[in-house]
């Protein structure tokens, strides 16, 4: 029998392919972003110096790249699907590590021949808001001495749900302050730190003669997690709480006379005459602060020195 008589013989089969995904320019990774932050087509336009059209354009070439939908169009713009959040934020990480290879290669390339010491350029910083009043002030001081060409900018970002990790996630954040130990577990892809523990204490009006009967005070942000099992063997704490915005609110309120706290020792750093601050017990609660970066930007040779800062505030505030 020929050969003809079976033309598959020792020939491979064929499958049905994906589209094979192919490289996006900076130019492309900088739309992406701008329609994502601006919600359409013709304010990342706007924002980009560029015609709708071409915007359009290379939305929809992105797309037949990937081999996937990147936003939801609608008459009120765009807004990212699922996989365009993922496109996103892979996007600013991206273009951050073009601007830190700039940056780089202009400082080595410079009279001294380069080093941590001649990096220049932004340091983006999330930070929940008692870590960027009571902790990193010292930090940035320190960096701007050792390292004055380095623009620190920080931003105080609320401690809840993805927090301060999913600023750094999403590409906003090259370093974050945060919370560790809690319910919201690392990200997978970050690394992180452990820079203090802090002990929780009662917080009440000064010279109150039964503080543990007043009404509790609390905030959202408050490490919920860290107090709960604590919480749940104190037959003193009432079950009814007031909520205020912040910590700094909540101190206010307590300096009023309006009830009582429960609060981390970064949040009593700076504590008024009109408050009263009590130790717990020794099985009080505590919590973890420390930091989170992704492994790319752990490299950063201005993360690496603020790292390095971080850890000095915390051995100054460990002694």
């Amino acid at each position: 029998m020929s050969d003809s008589a079976h033309p598959s013989v020792g020939l491979p089969s064929r499958r049905p392919t994906r589209p094979v995904a192919q490289d996006l320019a900076p130019q492309e990774l900088r739309i992406l972003v701008a329609v994502a932050e601006s919600g359409g087509f013709s304010a990342a336009a706007e924002r980009l110096g560029l015609t709708q059209s071409a915007v359009s354009h290379a939305v929809r070439g992105s797309e037949t790249k990937i081999g996937a939908v990147l936003f939801d169009r609608g008459r009120t713009g765009a807004r990212p699907t699922v996989a365009g959040e993922r496109a996103v934020a892979h996007a600013r990480r991206v273009l951050r590590l073009l601007e830190v290879l700039v940056s780089e290669a202009r400082s080595a390339a410079g009279p001294k021949g380069g080093g941590e010491g001649s990096f220049e350029g932004p340091l983006r910083i999330a930070a929940f808001r008692s870590a960027a009043l009571h902790l990193l002030p010292p930090v940035l001081a320190r960096l701007a001495r050792s390292h004055p060409r380095i623009r620190p900018e920080l931003r105080v970002v609320r401690e809840i749900g993805r927090g301060g990790a999913g600023e750094v996630v999403d590409g906003r954040a090259d370093l974050a302050v945060v919370t560790l130990g809690g319910p919201a577990e690392v990200p997978p892809g970050l690394l992180s730190g452990v820079l203090i523990e802090e002990a929780y204490a009662l917080v009440h009006p000064a010279g109150h003669p039964d503080p543990r009967r007043l009404p509790l005070l609390d905030w959202d942000e408050n490490c919920g997690s860290y107090t709960r099992a604590w919480w749940r063997r104190q037959d003193w704490i009432p079950a009814a709480t007031v909520k205020a915005e912040d910590d700094a609110m909540v101190l206010t309120m307590v300096g009023r006379g309006m009830g009582m706290a429960i609060m981390p020792a970064l949040s009593l750093t700076e504590v008024p005459e009109s408050v009263e601050v009590t130790e717990l017990d020794e099985e009080r609660p505590t919590r973890s602060v420390g930091y989170v970066v992704t492994a790319e930007q752990a490299g950063n040779p201005a993360v690496r020195a603020l790292i390095r800062e971080l850890r000095v505030q915390r051995d100054h505030l460990g002694r």
